[in-house]
């Protein structure tokens, strides 16, 4: 006799507590980082080590900036492009995903620091990284492969619109620009170029940009992103080139203390939490996707990523950050850059984190809008020509959602831009399916009837082939013409077609037989699926206007008997004994 719980005995795994055990136990290890992730950069690190210094590179202005608008300042930038880069790299989802501070991102925070203070900010991120965390056990990530295509496909190109115009006042050497939105500042910094022209700056970008896009067309395997960004700090150095530089940067992170985590601030805290939470979730989301789009034989997996951002925004407040995702221009970079797997986004946030501390003096010295070249050039090759003119010859409804997502995502922010794109593709799908739900007169099967009998049976009988769904969006176009027919005696309803049911549709529907029931017309109804008989029985379809039961047959022949009987009750039919079943299923 064994005793419950022995040492020497195995445990128990195979009852409902064992098996919840079980499940989750591999649902934590499906989340967790793989050994077989990293033996191929390990064997072969070249490309992801470059790649990653490319991206370091462009980041760092980024993280600066960033850090700088949020109102924490250009430390608390560096530090969540360090942090939240490093951790997103390891555990999340998709092998190509930079993370870091974002300008949408910033947007968010703003209100915060002035309502919050800078502790806000930095309890905030951290329990929207507790929220990412439990989404990701959720499985909620996988509701982005719902994400139509013209949706991705406009919020792609709407984000590589906002990237450049982020880079116009660096390319034109402005400073100051002004307007809450990027276009408004981008179209500042051009009305106060025109007003005192400068042609070396813009130059520079230009030069920067068509190396990066030629050089990199025919010579591939060559880093011209880190060549034309070298040559440029070089030459300007050499002439003495009075240009905006990146300027002096951090040489060091300070960790805050713990007093943000003040459970009695915590509560009031968790709107903001859930809304910067929401956004780390889609921005991240969304670039994965992107960046999934962009390589080939690539495919990131949605809950690990939420998973990854969860952490990295539980990491970086604990060490003075903000709130970070994935950056679709970062990534960009990353994948135009030659990255093959996590190395390169993990070696980004080392090389920053060793810029810190050991190169901030050369760093310094960067033309802004040598790097700005370089963004303008990974916008050009973050659209995918091919993908947007198949959709745009796809069709009208699709073009119509890619183009409102692509424009919101400009003139608002992607938050907006994706919940538009997703309403109007909801729209029109159902506009669709609408069109598609239809009533049609069908003939009545023929059999060794007299001629003058199928005559009198066309006149007085009609049977109607209902098909489709039939729900709010479709019910009342055609229903309410069903009840307009004339000259009939009988309506047999063939109900086997129906693919969707809803509430307003068995309600048009009973208003319909209503309708042909006070013109003395009696109802029939053939085929009707199981899933069906609850909202039809629910709003008294399978009941007649003077409180009988309504004849519901299996099969349209058994409804067609039963016609026939009605309208020649002395004829052969009634003594047939054509059966009334009423039970469900699908017409012979």
């Amino acid at each position: 006799m064994s005793v419950l719980g022995s040492p020497n005995e195995p445990a128990n795994t195979t009852g409902p507590t064992g098996n919840r055990v079980s499940g989750v136990v591999r649902s934590v290890a499906a989340l967790l980082p793989r050994w077989s992730e990293w033996k191929p950069a390990l064997r072969a690190p070249g490309a992801d080590l470059l790649s990653g210094l490319i991206v370091a590179l462009v980041a760092l202005p980024l993280a600066l900036g960033f850090g700088v608008s949020s109102g924490l300042g250009a430390a608390a930038g560096l530090t969540t492009a360090v942090i939240a880069g490093a951790v997103a790299a390891v555990f999340g989802g998709s092998r190509f995903q930079v993370s870091g501070p974002t300008g949408a991102m910033t947007v968010v925070l703003v209100p915060i620091v002035a309502q919050y203070g800078p502790t806000g900010v930095l309890a905030v991120g951290l329990i929207a990284g507790v929220v990412l965390v439990a989404l990701a056990f959720a499985g909620i990530g996988r509701a982005v492969r719902y994400m139509p295509a013209p949706v991705i496909e406009g919020f792609t190109a709407g984000i590589a619109v906002v990237i450049a115009l982020q880079q116009v006042p660096a390319a034109l050497g402005i400073s100051g620009a002004e307007g809450e939105k990027v276009w408004q500042s981008a179209f500042d910094a051009v009305h106060k170029f025109v007003a005192d022209p400068s042609i070396l700056t813009p130059s520079i970008a230009l030069v920067v940009a068509v190396a990066i896009l030629i050089g990199g067309r025919f010579f591939p395997r060559i880093p011209f992103s880190l060549v034309a960004v070298a040559a440029a700090t070089v030459v300007a150095q050499l002439f003495g080139w009075d240009i905006a530089r990146i300027g002096a940067i951090p040489s060091g992170f300070s960790a805050p203390t713990l007093s943000f985590l003040d459970l009695g601030n915590l509560t009031s805290l968790i709107a903001p939490a859930l809304a910067v939470a929401a956004l780390a979730a889609l921005e991240s989301l969304l670039s994965a996707t992107a960046a999934d789009s962009m390589a080939v034989g690539t495919r990131h997996d949605p809950d690990r990523e939420l998973f990854g951002q969860g952490l990295a925004n539980i990491a970086a407040p604990l060490f003075g950050g903000v709130p970070a995702t994935g950056a679709i221009a970062r990534t960009a970079v990353n994948v135009r850059s030659g990255a093959r797997t996590r190395l390169a986004a993990l070696t980004h946030a080392l090389i920053l984190a060793a810029i810190v501390y050991l190169a901030a003096g050369l760093v310094a010295e960067i033309p802004l809008s040598a790097l700005a070249g370089v963004l303008l050039a990974t916008t050009v090759r973050m659209v995918e020509t091919a993908s947007v003119l198949a959709i745009a010859r796809a069709g009208r409804a699709d073009t119509v959602v890619m183009i409102a997502t692509f424009l919101v995502t400009v003139v608002f922010d992607l938050v907006t831009a994706v919940a538009v794109g997703v309403g109007f593709a909801a729209l029109l799908a159902l506009r669709a399916v609408a069109k598609s739900a239809r009533i049609e007169q069908v003939p009545l099967e023929q059999g060794d009837h007299l001629a003058e009998e199928h005559e009198l049976l066309r006149e007085h009988i009609v049977a109607y082939r209902i098909e489709g769904a039939l729900f709010f969006a479709a019910a009342h176009r055609f229903l309410l013409e069903l009840a307009e027919v004339a000259d009939v005696k009988v309506v047999i309803l063939r109900m086997s077609r129906v693919t969707a049911l809803d509430a307003t549709g068995a309600i048009v529907l009973k208003d319909a037989i209503t309708k042909l029931e006070h013109r003395h017309i009696t109802v029939l109804i053939s085929g009707t699926k199981p899933e069906h008989v609850r909202p039809l029985e629910a709003v008294g379809v399978f009941t007649t206007s003077d409180g009988q039961e309504r004849p519901v047959f299996e099969t349209t022949p058994r409804a067609i008997g039963f016609a026939r009987m009605l309208v020649l009750p002395d004829s052969h039919y009634a003594s047939t004994g054509t059966g009334t079943g009423t039970g469900t299923g699908t017409e012979d």
